[in-house]
């Protein structure tokens, strides 16, 4: 698709820009089933999968790792 399917978009600010963008992205979260999962992803998902319920100790919570990367702003 190109741009000429909108073309006042280009007139568009940058913040307008992105709310638009995020309005697209929402309209698409909508139908999450019309969106393709490649192969490799289910097969990269049940990999890691099997690699937590090998070692659930391994790897931080979420709770560390948004603290590490909040502490370093």
């Amino acid at each position: 698709m190109k741009a000429t399917v909108l073309p006042a978009y280009q007139q568009l600010s940058t913040s307008e820009k992105l709310l638009l963008v995020e309005e697209i992205w929402d309209e698409i979260t909508q139908h999450p089933d019309v969106l393709p999962v490649p192969a490799w992803h289910k097969v990269e998902l049940d990999r890691r999968y099997q690699a937590y319920q090998q070692n659930p100790q391994e790897g931080s919570s979420w709770t560390e790792v948004k603290a590490r990367l909040l502490g370093r702003k």
